[in-house]
């Protein structure tokens, strides 16, 4: 099961999955929720932040 890299829920439908801008590294996951309210999520090998 994937969990959001913002809220840390787990995830079912309506998400995304991307790897990381700056390193291609690791795999972001964003729910809808934090997509749409702009939450920041901070990538695990790099340290970048985003959105």
């Amino acid at each position: 099961m994937q969990k959001c890299s913002s809220c840390k829920r787990e995830v079912t439908d309506d998400y995304v999955k991307f790897k990381c801008p700056k390193c291609g590294k690791s795999v972001i996951v964003r729910c809808m929720k934090c997509r749409d309210n702009v939450i920041p999520y901070t990538c695990g090998e790099c340290g970048f932040e985003g959105p």
